[in-house]
């Protein structure tokens, strides 16, 4: 009975992070909607593409809540943030062109 819960608990995690792929490679898409084709392949083959995706997802969601906070910091944060969302959206452009390349 323990080894079931233990599969369904893995696979419930497995379908978690599929869907938090397919968000994040959503989010560089809207980013650079020119090049959605080659995101989407990229992020279906290359592990560290999708997790850069998956940071710069991360961090667009972060510059979103400190935008809409009341936070005494709020205006660092959002800086901060925008500068990390820049940064990713530069290493992302870069692999893609990089991989167009090859």
């Amino acid at each position: 009975m323990l080894a079931n819960v233990g599969r369904r608990t893995r696979a419930a995690r497995a379908r978690r992070r599929g869907y938090t792929m397919q968000h994040a490679v959503q989010v560089a898409i809207a980013r650079f909607p020119d090049r959605g084709h080659a995101i989407a392949e990229l992020a279906r083959t290359d592990e560290g593409f999708q997790s850069l995706c998956e940071d710069f997802a991360a961090a667009q969601a972060a510059l979103v809540h400190w935008g809409r906070s009341s936070s005494p910091v709020r205006e660092a944060r959002c800086a901060e943030y925008r500068e990390l969302v820049r940064d990713l959206a530069v290493e992302i452009q870069a692999e893609l062109d990089r991989h167009s390349q090859e």
